[in-house]
């Protein structure tokens, strides 16, 4: 299956200048477990629950820690006519969870794990 079949595409990003607290309190709100970091719409980085995680593990103040601090900044993405398996094995091989989804290099959503071991396991 296509990820343009798939993905997710509610844009929830965030800053590179954004603290933690308060992209922590947008993933809470819209139920998601990262966000793409954008600049001009397009993805410079990710930050997810578990980078939240060691930053308060690290840090004693959080409320200081800007996302560029603890975002992933080695960042793939998938297009929307890539096939779902091709972009399942990327996601394991690489180790994430979550990748954005761009069109023309520009953020359009993001698809997680979980929406595609939905597709796999999903049986009409």
């Amino acid at each position: 299956m296509r990820i343009g079949n798939i993905y997710r595409p509610a844009i929830f990003g965030c800053r590179a200048d954004e603290r933690l607290p308060e992209v922590a309190r947008r993933m809470a709100d819209k139920e998601v477990g990262a966000l793409a970091v954008v600049e001009d719409n397009r993805v410079v980085g990710v930050i997810t629950e578990r980078d939240l995680v060691r930053a308060m593990a690290e840090r004693p103040d959080p409320e200081t820690v800007r996302v560029a601090e603890y975002a992933t900044t080695r960042v793939e993405t998938a297009g929307l006519a890539e096939d779902s398996r091709d972009v399942a094995d990327r996601m394991l091989r690489a180790g994430f969870r979550h990748m954005p989804v761009t069109d023309r290099g520009e953020l359009i959503g993001m698809v997680s794990m979980r929406d595609l071991l939905a597709v796999e396991t999903w049986t009409p």
